[in-house]
Protein backbone atom coordinates (compact mmCIF):
# COMPACT_ATOMS: atom_id res chain seq x y z
CA UNK A 1 0.00 0.00 0.00
CA UNK A 2 1.73 3.26 -1.09
CA UNK A 3 2.04 6.32 0.89
CA UNK A 4 -1.64 8.61 0.87
CA UNK A 5 -1.29 12.23 1.12
CA UNK A 6 -5.26 11.75 1.40
CA UNK A 7 -4.85 9.63 4.48
CA UNK A 8 -2.76 12.17 5.80
CA UNK A 9 -5.30 14.60 5.48
CA UNK A 10 -7.79 12.98 7.26
CA UNK A 11 -5.81 12.63 10.47
CA UNK A 12 -4.77 16.54 10.13
CA UNK A 13 -7.98 17.20 10.09
CA UNK A 14 -9.34 15.18 12.88
CA UNK A 15 -6.48 16.43 15.11
CA UNK A 16 -7.99 19.93 14.13
CA UNK A 17 -11.42 18.59 15.10
CA UNK A 18 -9.88 17.32 18.63
CA UNK A 19 -8.27 20.29 19.24
CA UNK A 20 -11.45 22.58 19.37
CA UNK A 21 -13.46 20.56 21.37
CA UNK A 22 -10.61 20.56 23.40
CA UNK A 23 -10.83 24.08 25.72
CA UNK A 24 -7.88 22.88 27.47
CA UNK A 25 -5.79 22.79 23.78
CA UNK A 26 -7.14 26.22 22.92
CA UNK A 27 -7.64 28.27 26.35
CA UNK A 28 -4.18 27.27 28.02
CA UNK A 29 -1.69 25.82 25.20
CA UNK A 30 -2.78 27.59 22.12
CA UNK A 31 -3.65 30.96 23.50
CA UNK A 32 -2.76 31.84 27.64
CA UNK A 33 0.91 30.29 27.34
CA UNK A 34 1.92 32.12 23.75
CA UNK A 35 0.78 35.66 25.39
CA UNK A 36 2.28 35.06 28.13
CA UNK A 37 5.49 34.55 26.62
CA UNK A 38 5.19 37.20 24.52
CA UNK A 39 4.19 39.98 26.74
CA UNK A 40 7.13 39.18 29.38
CA UNK A 41 9.47 39.70 26.61
CA UNK A 42 7.87 42.80 25.53
CA UNK A 43 8.14 43.87 28.69
CA UNK A 44 11.40 43.65 29.23
CA UNK A 45 12.16 45.45 26.11
CA UNK A 46 10.78 48.90 28.03
CA UNK A 47 13.34 48.25 30.97
CA UNK A 48 16.45 47.80 28.62
CA UNK A 49 18.90 50.51 30.04
CA UNK A 50 19.95 52.99 27.83
CA UNK A 51 23.64 53.28 29.06
CA UNK A 52 24.25 49.71 28.75
CA UNK A 53 27.08 48.43 26.47
CA UNK A 54 26.73 47.44 23.14
CA UNK A 55 27.30 44.14 24.00
CA UNK A 56 25.44 44.20 27.29
CA UNK A 57 22.60 45.82 25.07
CA UNK A 58 22.18 42.89 22.64
CA UNK A 59 22.50 40.03 25.47
CA UNK A 60 19.56 41.60 27.28
CA UNK A 61 17.35 41.70 23.60
CA UNK A 62 18.31 38.05 23.06
CA UNK A 63 17.43 37.02 26.37
CA UNK A 64 13.84 38.57 25.76
CA UNK A 65 13.58 36.65 22.12
CA UNK A 66 14.53 33.56 23.77
CA UNK A 67 11.46 33.69 25.28
CA UNK A 68 9.22 33.75 22.07
CA UNK A 69 11.87 30.23 20.80
CA UNK A 70 10.11 28.75 24.10
CA UNK A 71 6.73 28.65 22.01
CA UNK A 72 7.97 26.59 19.43
CA UNK A 73 9.40 24.00 22.04
CA UNK A 74 7.04 23.84 24.46
CA UNK A 75 3.53 24.23 22.57
CA UNK A 76 4.09 21.34 20.15
CA UNK A 77 5.66 18.81 23.25
CA UNK A 78 2.30 19.38 25.59
CA UNK A 79 0.37 18.86 22.04
CA UNK A 80 2.00 15.85 20.82
CA UNK A 81 1.93 14.18 24.21
CA UNK A 82 -1.29 13.69 24.22
CA UNK A 83 -1.67 12.61 20.52
CA UNK A 84 -1.01 8.94 21.33
CA UNK A 85 -1.67 8.53 24.93
CA UNK A 86 -4.73 10.72 25.38
CA UNK A 87 -6.76 9.39 22.26
CA UNK A 88 -5.90 5.76 24.28
CA UNK A 89 -7.55 6.66 27.34
CA UNK A 90 -10.65 8.54 25.47
CA UNK A 91 -11.14 5.44 23.11
CA UNK A 92 -10.71 7.42 20.00
CA UNK A 93 -7.70 5.65 19.10
CA UNK A 94 -8.36 2.38 18.24
CA UNK A 95 -10.77 3.10 15.74
CA UNK A 96 -8.12 4.80 14.00
CA UNK A 97 -5.68 2.09 13.95
CA UNK A 98 -7.48 -0.68 12.71
CA UNK A 99 -8.36 1.05 9.65
CA UNK A 100 -6.28 0.46 6.52
CA UNK A 101 -4.04 3.27 7.29
CA UNK A 102 -0.47 2.81 7.09
CA UNK A 103 1.53 4.09 10.58
CA UNK A 104 3.88 6.77 8.35
CA UNK A 105 0.55 8.40 7.34
CA UNK A 106 -0.72 8.47 10.87
CA UNK A 107 2.28 9.86 12.08
CA UNK A 108 2.64 12.25 9.60
CA UNK A 109 -0.86 13.55 10.11
CA UNK A 110 -0.39 14.01 13.84
CA UNK A 111 2.57 15.56 13.06
CA UNK A 112 1.38 18.19 10.50
CA UNK A 113 -1.97 18.85 12.91
CA UNK A 114 0.65 20.40 15.97
CA UNK A 115 3.26 21.31 13.54
CA UNK A 116 1.14 23.60 11.70
CA UNK A 117 -0.89 25.58 14.32
CA UNK A 118 2.60 25.55 16.04
CA UNK A 119 4.46 28.18 13.41
CA UNK A 120 1.01 30.32 13.24
CA UNK A 121 0.94 30.89 16.82
CA UNK A 122 4.91 31.26 16.75
CA UNK A 123 5.31 33.67 13.80
CA UNK A 124 2.55 35.70 15.03
CA UNK A 125 3.91 36.29 18.22
CA UNK A 126 7.26 37.37 17.31
CA UNK A 127 5.45 39.43 14.38
CA UNK A 128 3.80 40.89 17.66
CA UNK A 129 6.68 41.43 19.56
CA UNK A 130 8.69 43.00 16.75
CA UNK A 131 5.67 45.56 16.35
CA UNK A 132 6.19 46.47 20.08
CA UNK A 133 9.64 47.07 19.11
CA UNK A 134 8.98 49.20 15.69
CA UNK A 135 6.49 51.45 17.78
CA UNK A 136 7.05 51.57 21.45
CA UNK A 137 10.69 50.78 22.15
CA UNK A 138 13.96 53.16 21.89
CA UNK A 139 15.31 53.19 19.03
CA UNK A 140 18.73 51.92 19.67
CA UNK A 141 16.42 48.70 21.43
CA UNK A 142 14.32 48.55 18.47
CA UNK A 143 17.47 48.59 16.80
CA UNK A 144 18.84 45.71 18.19
CA UNK A 145 15.91 43.52 18.03
CA UNK A 146 16.16 43.79 14.27
CA UNK A 147 19.80 43.05 14.01
CA UNK A 148 20.27 39.96 11.40
CA UNK A 149 21.02 37.68 13.52
CA UNK A 150 18.23 37.54 15.73
CA UNK A 151 15.67 37.70 13.09
CA UNK A 152 17.60 34.73 11.72
CA UNK A 153 17.73 32.38 14.89
CA UNK A 154 14.28 32.96 15.37
CA UNK A 155 12.60 32.47 11.65
CA UNK A 156 14.99 29.30 10.90
CA UNK A 157 15.02 27.78 14.14
CA UNK A 158 10.93 28.11 15.28
CA UNK A 159 9.96 25.00 12.51
CA UNK A 160 13.23 23.03 13.36
CA UNK A 161 12.62 23.13 17.17
CA UNK A 162 8.83 22.04 17.01
CA UNK A 163 9.69 19.16 14.81
CA UNK A 164 12.47 17.78 17.72
CA UNK A 165 9.33 18.66 20.13
CA UNK A 166 6.62 16.56 18.13
CA UNK A 167 9.11 13.46 17.50
CA UNK A 168 9.94 13.20 20.97
CA UNK A 169 6.59 13.95 22.48
CA UNK A 170 4.83 11.54 19.78
CA UNK A 171 7.60 8.97 20.92
CA UNK A 172 6.86 9.44 25.03
CA UNK A 173 2.96 9.52 24.16
CA UNK A 174 3.40 6.03 22.52
CA UNK A 175 4.91 4.83 24.97
CA UNK A 176 3.61 6.26 28.46
CA UNK A 177 0.33 5.15 30.12
CA UNK A 178 -0.83 8.89 31.45
CA UNK A 179 -1.03 12.28 29.81
CA UNK A 180 0.95 14.08 32.50
CA UNK A 181 3.41 11.81 32.66
CA UNK A 182 4.02 12.18 29.22
CA UNK A 183 3.49 15.97 28.58
CA UNK A 184 6.42 16.40 31.44
CA UNK A 185 8.58 14.15 29.73
CA UNK A 186 7.86 15.79 26.24
CA UNK A 187 8.83 19.21 27.86
CA UNK A 188 11.56 17.96 29.41
CA UNK A 189 13.13 16.39 26.41
CA UNK A 190 12.65 19.89 24.09
CA UNK A 191 15.22 21.57 26.58
CA UNK A 192 18.21 20.19 24.65
CA UNK A 193 17.88 21.78 21.55
CA UNK A 194 16.39 24.80 22.75
CA UNK A 195 19.50 25.20 24.79
CA UNK A 196 21.81 25.49 21.75
CA UNK A 197 19.70 27.99 20.26
CA UNK A 198 19.92 30.19 23.87
CA UNK A 199 23.38 30.23 23.37
CA UNK A 200 23.45 31.68 20.14
CA UNK A 201 20.62 34.30 21.23
CA UNK A 202 22.78 35.27 24.17
CA UNK A 203 26.12 35.36 21.59
CA UNK A 204 27.62 33.22 23.24
CA UNK A 205 28.03 31.01 20.33
CA UNK A 206 28.22 33.88 17.36
CA UNK A 207 25.04 33.54 15.38
CA UNK A 208 26.58 33.68 11.99
CA UNK A 209 25.34 32.48 8.80
CA UNK A 210 27.39 29.73 8.33
CA UNK A 211 26.86 28.64 12.11
CA UNK A 212 23.13 29.08 11.80
CA UNK A 213 22.95 27.41 8.99
CA UNK A 214 24.92 24.32 10.00
CA UNK A 215 23.10 24.05 12.99
CA UNK A 216 19.65 24.52 11.40
CA UNK A 217 21.17 21.47 9.03
CA UNK A 218 22.06 19.26 11.85
CA UNK A 219 18.64 19.80 13.56
CA UNK A 220 16.78 19.09 10.37
CA UNK A 221 18.54 15.84 10.16
CA UNK A 222 18.51 14.87 13.31
CA UNK A 223 13.97 15.68 12.86
CA UNK A 224 14.39 13.34 9.93
CA UNK A 225 15.87 10.70 11.99
CA UNK A 226 13.24 11.02 14.45
CA UNK A 227 10.51 10.54 11.94
CA UNK A 228 12.70 7.52 11.15
CA UNK A 229 12.80 6.22 14.59
CA UNK A 230 9.23 7.28 16.01
CA UNK A 231 7.81 5.11 12.79
CA UNK A 232 10.11 2.37 13.57
CA UNK A 233 9.09 1.67 17.34
CA UNK A 234 4.97 2.31 16.67
CA UNK A 235 3.45 -0.22 17.63
CA UNK A 236 0.12 -0.14 16.54
CA UNK A 237 -0.81 -3.81 17.76
CA UNK A 238 0.81 -3.39 20.75
CA UNK A 239 -1.27 -0.01 21.35
CA UNK A 240 -5.12 -1.65 20.05
CA UNK A 241 -4.65 -4.86 22.22
CA UNK A 242 -3.48 -2.90 25.31
CA UNK A 243 -6.75 -1.93 26.21
CA UNK A 244 -8.61 -5.21 26.47
CA UNK A 245 -5.52 -6.51 29.06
Amino acid sequence: MSFSWTRVGAIFHKELRDYRRNRFVLIFTMAFLPLVLVTVPTIQLFTISLSATNKALDTRVGLSLLYLLVIPAILPATLSAYSVVGEREQGTLEPVLITPIRREEFLVGKALAILLPTLVIAYAMFGIFLAGAALFAHPAVSSAVFERSHLLVQLLFAPLLAGWSIWVGIAISARASDVRVAQQLGVFASVPPLAIVALMSLNVITPSLPVALGLAAALLVVDGFGWRAVSAMFDRERLVTSRHT
